[in-house]
């Protein structure tokens, strides 16, 4: 069994391969531990293994290993759905928040960051295959959470993230990244306040060699540096988050 520093070296090196095929600088591709279910422990393996972000799916698991000192030297990402009630507890906290799905979402993240008397980046979660079982917002529906950025200076939107459906054969997602890139790059041209499209966060173990060559500046992986995780008899993957 591989060590998490092993599997690092190795997603890195698939990873400068994806970049070359789509000729771009593997440097603009940086790698997120998704890191749900891993203690403390196992997260500052990976943080030393030169992981670019930590990644985090709940709020919980996220407090319990930021008390124990366990991202020290990585930035640390949101990755999961947010509860608006959990907000105060991330805002702030993180260096990123992936899954930004709603005006209401949008505005209490600016409320609190005010508060605290900083700006949080944010992502805007993107629905891109229409799953009724997944968070994220309508590529229909964006422009609305794009126009209203302009009035939450709390928050900077940094760019998009998606969670295509799991592959059943290699290829199928590619369609999906395709067109969050493009999507990308529509709203660059249509200039909103507030708006900046510098990071587009996809890709997970299954997949993230497309989205790399689709465009993903952000990739999040769990199983790949991690293993595969033991559910037993805890909850199961929601959301579609499994790395």
């Amino acid at each position: 069994m591989n060590t998490i520093a092993e599997n690092v070296q190795a997603v890195r090196a698939r990873i400068a391969q994806a970049a070359a095929r789509a000729g771009r600088d593997p440097a603009g591709v940086r790698l997120v531990a998704a890191s749900k279910m891993n203690g403390p422990d196992r997260v500052r393996e990976a943080v030393l293994a030169g992981v670019d972000a930590c990644g985090e799916n709940r709020v919980q698991e996220f407090l319990e290993k930021n008390g124990a000192n366990a991202y020290a030297g990585s930035p640390v990402h949101f990755i999961g759905h947010l509860q608006k009630n959990k907000v105060r507890f991330v805002v702030g906290a993180v260096d990123l928040i992936h899954s930004v799905d709603s005006v209401e979402l949008m505005e209490r993240i600016h409320r609190q960051a005010q508060a605290l008397g900083v700006v949080q980046d944010v992502l805007l979660e993107v629905n891109i295959a229409g799953e009724a079982s997944k968070s994220g917002v309508s590529p229909q529906d964006l422009p609305v959470l794009l126009e209203a950025a302009a009035s939450f200076p709390g928050l900077r939107v940094k760019g998009l993230m998606a969670i295509p459906p799991m592959e059943e054969k290699t290829g199928e997602n590619r369609r999906y990244f395709a067109g969050m890139r493009q999507l990308s790059v529509d709203i660059r041209q249509k200039k909103y306040d507030n708006v900046s499209m510098t990071e587009l966060s996809m890709g997970m173990s299954g997949d993230f060699e497309e989205a790399v060559e689709e465009g993903a500046t952000l990739v999040r992986l769990g199983t790949a540096i991690f293993g595969p995780r033991n559910y037993g008899k805890q909850e199961g993957p929601r959301d579609g988050f499994v790395g």
